[in-house]
Parts: C-alpha cells; structure tokens; sequence
C-alpha cells in the first residue's frame, strides 16, 4: 500500500464513542484527506467491551456520516502495524489531562521505536470534552445519570437498554 502523508488513523476502544471523540474525528477530517477510525477489537489495557466490535463500528459509521473522508475499521495488532497496512502517516489521538500526556508520551516512544516513519499527533480536547471518557460515560449510565449530551443519541439509548439488565 502506498503511503499517504494526508492519511491518519484515529486508534481506540470507542466503548462506546463519545462526544469527546467525535471532536477529535472531527478535527482531524479537516487535517487530513483520509481518517481512518482504527477500533481496537481486543485490547490489552481493558477489560471486556459492553459493546461488541460490529456495533461500535456501527456508531461511528452513523455519528461520522456527514465526515466523507472518515470511516471505522477494526484492527488487533500494533497501532503501528495498522497504521502501515492502512498507508498512513500519522497516529491521532485526543488528550484531556496530564495523565493522558504521561501515558500517551511513553505510547508515542514506544511507537517510534516500532515505526519511526509514523508520526503521532495530538489534539487538545476542548474545554467542554477535557473531562469525558467512555468509562465515565458508562458508569454515569449505569446509575442513571444525565449521558445525552455526552453521547450521539443512539448510543445514549443503546447504554441505558443494555446496562438495565
């Protein structure tokens, strides 16, 4: 595959995608010629996923809709390897706090080792995402929180059906 200096992917979990990420998706769009939203199907940080991979794909698609050069595709290797079977250039990734900078620091050295010739960048949450996370999302979900303006609606719907049960 060739590699495009205009193709980034966007890697996570996305259980499920939040607000928060549709800024970074978004923003990114507007960087590059194509994102890919790279979900992870089995990671190694967390446990299980409440959704499985076809429907967190499925939110993307849907909430991406109106982004024409994004689309969701699921991946369980090295972000790096994907990102070079994809032919991009550049890992993108949303920090919120000093933590994320401390883990994502020690992710991008890593990273480098791998694959020098990948670049990882990162975007800024804004104010109004620098505190949201798809574990505090479900969490607020399952004791009956406010979520709908944390989420695209679908999956503020889908959460509160499946943690009832």
């Amino acid at each position: 595959m060739t590699v495009s200096p205009r193709k980034a992917v966007c890697p996570g979990s996305y259980d499920p995608i939040t607000n928060g990420h549709l800024d970074v998706i978004t923003r990114a769009a507007g960087l590059f010629d194509e994102v890919i939203v790279a979900v992870v199907n089995r990671s190694v940080r967390k446990d299980r996923t409440l959704f499985a991979i076809e429907e967190r794909l499925a939110f993307i698609e849907r909430a991406t809709v109106a982004l024409p050069n994004v689309r969701a595709v699921p991946f369980n290797t090295l972000v790096v390897d994907f990102a070079r079977t994809m032919g991009a250039k550049a890992i993108v990734k949303g920090l919120r706090a000093i933590s994320d900078f401390e883990y994502e620091l020690e992710m991008n050295q890593l990273n480098r080792r791998q694959a020098p010739e990948i670049e990882s960048m990162y975007l800024m949450a804004g104010p109004q995402y620098s505190f949201l996370s798809s574990s505090g999302v479900k969490e607020l979900a399952t004791f009956g929180g406010r979520i709908e303006d944390l989420v695209p609606d679908e999956v503020a719907r889908r959460l509160q059906e499946e943690l009832k049960r």
